[in-house]
């Protein structure tokens, strides 16, 4: 005697849904013949542990492709219908069989249908458009990103190619001249440079706001503060130095950013990017402690000379 299990349905527009009540099922097989959906497996049903199967000839014509996924409570069965529309019910013969009946928990009337449809769309809508907001945000977040580190390759190859060929033609005296030709530029690149904090700050680039803010700020001390206090420091080699060594770890660091703007990478580039500066920051941080300490110097004997000369009047 073949042994039946219970069977709920529900359906939509496009899909009729079969809960089948079989616990721990295996060797399960469900295909659709023409529009005859037959169903075997073997499980613990109402019957016991057993094997159980059944029959159902659809109202109308379906697609030949089922899905199903067992639990271990039930086996879940996806049909999909050949023509979008709402069935009256779910058999060809008018008397349903004794072993189905409505799913009640994913039951909806054909209004309610509708509804669940309308707001699937409108979600989906919803989804798109702020996908297409977010999309618009990186679209915009990359180009600025991108305008500004090519900016400030601009200004530092400048910087490096000037000082470079003047080297060439000038030899030494071009350390004696390089705050007077280069240090507008300069000027204009770190304070560009305070945008990096600002970027870090507000999340346009993931990056620590406290290690952006101390490269930016101790650079714009020496620069303003100590190479602008002092005329005398103006004609010093070390400018040269300081200059060169900035200029030539950002004309690796920018155009690394820039290719990361758009997910690319250059091996070649990321290599130097990480590897340049292992020289280049100490030679720049002991060309700024230098800096730093020949201007205490140069303070203790400018003050010396005062002290000297109020004595003497």
């Amino acid at each position: 005697m073949t042994l039946t299990p219970l069977v709920y349905w529900a359906q939509r527009h496009e899909d009729i849904y079969l809960r089948v009540e079989l616990t721990d099922a295996q060797n399960i097989d469900v295909h659709v013949h023409e529009k005859v959906l037959q169903f075997r497996a073997r499980g613990h049903g109402a019957k016991g542990q057993n094997e159980y199967e059944f029959s159902l000839e659809f109202l109308s014509p379906v697609k030949p492709e089922v899905s199903h996924k067992s639990t271990q409570r039930q086996v879940n069965i996806t049909v999909r219908k050949e023509q979008r529309g709402w069935w009256e019910r779910l058999t060809a013969q008018e008397r349903k069989p004794v072993f189905l009946a409505p799913d009640f928990d994913r039951w909806l009337d054909e209004s309610d249908a509708e509804m669940e449809i309308r707001e699937k769309e409108e979600k989906k809508n919803r989804l798109r458009a702020s996908r297409h907001k977010e999309e618009g945000f990186v679209s915009l977040k990359t180009g600025f990103l991108f305008v500004y580190n090519l900016v400030q390759f601009l200004g530092f190859s400048w910087i490096f190619v000037n000082m470079t060929v003047r080297l060439f033609i000038f030899g030494q005296d071009s350390l004696y001249d390089t705050f007077h030709t280069i240090s507008d530029v300069m000027f204009f690149c770190q304070i560009l440079a305070a945008v990096e904090v600002l970027n870090a700050a507000f999340g346009v680039v993931r990056t620590g706001v406290i290690p952006t803010l101390i490269q930016v700020v101790g650079r714009n001390f020496i620069l303003f503060i100590i190479f602008g206090s002092l005329e005398e420091m103006h004609n010093r080699p070390v400018v040269f130095f300081v200059f060169y060594l900035w200029s030539a770890i950002e004309i690796f660091r920018y155009p690394f950013y820039m290719l990361g703007c758009f997910n690319t990478e250059w091996k070649t580039l990321t290599w130097l990017r990480y590897t340049i500066w292992i020289p280049l920051y100490p030679l720049g941080v002991i060309a700024e402690g230098l800096f730093i300490n020949f201007r205490h110097l140069y303070k203790q004997r400018k003050r010396r000379f005062r002290t000297k000369k109020r004595k003497a009047n």
